[in-house]
């Protein structure tokens, strides 16, 4: 998908427009545009045809390619605005002292030439933009309902009222341009994480270069303060490092020579050398703005329901006007210059400004304030997921366990002695990355360990090799049953993760393995609870026993052991099924074996998963840390964000809908009108920038 910036996009509803008119372009695919970052998300054929579709509908937005981490800061001329609005209501005043002074000139000269030069220059681009829609066949929006409520007026002898309307709004949407602006900042500081430059070391020179350049195995330096360009390895020095603007976490964590350091931290308080281990594009930092910049093409249902609403909204309100203009002094009787006032006293009210902006506004807030507490949401539709998530179901290992292991014990069988036991374990796993493998080889202590040999991985089992003409097997229980391999069943039973060693298909005996919670894992339960989620599950591929004391620990309602990765997914279907009337499901999980549940949930969250490319792929909210607290902290950031938006949808609906009462009723005038419309919608942005914090 291809990102542009929309420079000159200077209200809500034209990206509204702009989007419903490239989605119907020949050849795109996917098209979506969020105002709040001026930004078009699209996948097409031909980007010329949609350029073309752009300079149709709103000739005077530039199409620009868009760098990731770039958000368009576009200020406007504050002094020129300041000035016209100065001019304008400084006429408006004089207009008004000298009212009767004015109307009693010939014909009213006066009158129409200081509040006809007041109404030009604050209804100039209300006007001219409604004329421009009009010749492209674009008829209702709030320019044409503003202009032609204040031409009405004029008619009607009302041209203080219409003046007064013309520049009200023109001082909301001036205001409103502050606040958006405003927001626009805080949602390019969020992204300002991104690193500009970077000092490479070259024959132990340093050069001063941009960090999409510099390639894997090259050398960093960074001084403290300084930003951490590129994923990297310390090769020397050690140091204090801030994670907060990757991870939410306020507490520096040291590193030292051989750790790994994530771009975006910054380093505090020593130099440090670095090799970089990721290019720039494939970095931690990378990731993290993708994902923050992505989520606005992902929109909620409410954010679709209300821009489907705009479009079908003005017309609504602009033939419900001409209804109370026509319809009552016709049938009912009565004066009609009166009615036609009270139509445009509800087309000045009607103005759907304060919907359109908030809401797209109000979910960025939300993805941009759930990032900066370490939690990548992908979309703002699944912060309305979160919001209503009622049941969480845990993997187990690494998410509510530390997913450390040690070998605390080693029970040798048929002759076999300890010793004996642990390098036969050792040889079966030489092969596997698994946590489990490396406690084996940690508890054996050697380096150098035989590879030479085959080595073939048991999905949800364990391994198999050959070694010296030996078949060695490393595993869980269910292998030794599934190779008919005799055993002693109390084995089956002991506490701890367990791993059977079999020499052609002799039982050689078994190592205990321990893992320990994690240190929040209870009050991330407690909490859950106390937030109103109703059942909490684990699904795991270790043996009953050690699930079931888990469980119990934690006070779980339910968990399911030796699993294999299909397994888990059917058990979450299961989850799915039962509980549909009952909210939606989470599931979280580490990320990588755990990928076709985390996929299948209604929302998938991925914990810890930092530069897994299997989590960011598949799940659908990251959390940057191994905290299962975040959980908590990621589903009250879906019901705020829901609250807020909510909160902003009643807002303007019952304001707009009490004046248009008070208008039909005749008990409003225009003047109040246009303060109701523009109040509602500064009071709705001002809401939805709370969901940043």
């Amino acid at each position: 998908m291809q990102k542009y910036n929309l420079k000159n996009l200077d209200c809500a509803n034209c990206a509204a427009k702009v989007e419903a008119a490239v989605q119907k372009t020949a050849g795109v695919r996917f098209a979506s545009v969020d105002f709040a970052t001026t930004t078009l998300f699209l996948d097409a054929e031909d980007f010329s045809a949609v350029r073309t579709t752009i300079q149709q509908v709103e000739p005077q937005i530039e199409v620009e390619a868009k760098r990731l981490g770039q958000v368009v800061d576009e200020e406007f001329d504050l002094r020129a605005e300041l000035m016209a609005v100065g001019l304008a209501t400084v006429l408006f005043i004089l207009g008004l002292i000298f009212y009767p002074q004015l109307t009693a000139s010939p014909y009213k000269i006066g009158e129409y030439i200081v509040f006809g030069i007041a109404y030009v220059i604050s209804g100039w681009g209300v006007l001219s933009n409604a004329v421009r829609n009009i010749l492209r066949g674009q008829i209702f929006d709030e320019h044409f309902l503003m202009s032609t409520a204040t031409i009405g007026a004029i008619i009607l002898g009302e041209f203080p009222e219409a003046v007064g309307v013309m520049l009200f709004y023109m001082i909301g949407e001036f205001v409103q341009n502050l606040s958006v602006n405003r927001s626009r900042r805080s949602i390019k500081t969020l992204l300002e994480v991104r690193p500009d430059s970077a000092t490479l070391i070259v024959d132990g020179k340093p050069q001063t270069v941009h960090p999409e350049t510099i390639p894997v195995g090259a050398t960093i330096r960074v001084k403290p303060g300084e930003k951490i360009p590129l994923d990297g390895e310390i090769l020397t020095g050690k140091s204090f490092v801030d994670t907060s603007p990757l991870t939410g976490e306020s507490t520096p964590q040291k590193v030292q020579v051989g750790e790994t350091v994530l771009a975006g931290a910054i380093n505090l308080n020593s130099t440090l050398t670095l090799k970089v281990i990721r290019p720039f594009a494939e970095s931690s930092i990378a990731k993290i703005l993708e994902l923050v910049e992505n989520a606005s093409s992902r929109k909620a249902a409410t954010e679709k329901f209300i821009t489907r609403f705009a479009r079908v909204y003005s017309p609504i309100v602009f033939f419900t006007a001409v209804g109370i203009a026509l319809i009552p002094p016709i049938f009912l009787g009565g004066d009609f210059a009166d009615w036609v006032y009270r139509a445009l006293v509800v087309l000045v009210i009607s103005c759907p400004c304060a919907l359109v902006i908030s809401i797209p506004l109000g979910y960025f807030g939300g993805v941009g304030g759930a990032s900066r507490r370490g939690i990548l949401v992908k979309g703002s539709n699944f912060l309305d997921t979160l919001a209503a998530v009622k049941t969480v179901v845990f993997d187990k290992t690494g998410t509510l366990t530390q997913g450390v292991f040690k070998v605390t014990d080693i029970l040798p069988r048929n002759g076999y002695n300890a010793a004996d036991l642990l390098h036969l374990a050792v040889q079966a796993e030489a092969g596997s990355n698994h946590p489990i493998a490396q406690s084996i080889r940690a508890a054996y202590g050697e380096t150098e360990i035989d590879l030479s040999h085959d080595f073939e991985e048991i999905a949800g089992h364990g391994v198999q090799t050959t070694v010296n003409g030996q078949v060695l097997l490393a595993g869980n229980d269910p292998l030794l049953h599934r190779e008919n391999i005799p055993h002693d069943l109390d084995l089956c039973e002991v506490t701890g993760t367990v791993v059977h060693v079999a020499v052609d298909s002799q039982h050689a005996g078994c190592l205990i393995i321990s893992d320990e919670l994690k240190s929040d894992a209870k009050d991330a339960v407690t909490h859950l609870r106390s937030t109103g989620v109703g059942r909490l599950a684990m699904l795991t591929g270790d043996n009953q026993t050690v699930a079931g004391e888990i469980a119990a620990e934690l006070g779980l309602d339910d968990f399911r052991a030796e699993l294999l990765p299909e397994d888990k997914v059917s058990a979450l279907e299961e989850i799915l099924v039962s509980h549909a009337d009952h909210g939606k499901v989470a599931f979280v999980g580490d990320g990588i074996n755990d990928a076709p549940a985390l996929a299948r949930a209604d929302v998938g969250i991925a914990m810890g998963a930092l530069g897994s490319e299997a989590a960011i792929e598949t799940a659908d909210v990251v959390i940057m840390t191994d905290a299962p607290e975040k959980v908590v902290e990621a589903i009250q950031v879906g019901r705020k964000t829901r609250n807020i938006v909510w909160q902003n949808i009643l807002l303007a609906l019952v304001i707009k809908g009490l004046f248009i009462v008070l208008g039909i009723a005749g008990e409003a005038t225009m003047w109040q009108a246009v303060f109701g419309d523009m109040g509602v919608a500064l009071l709705a942005v001002a809401n939805a920038t709370r969901a940043l914090r």
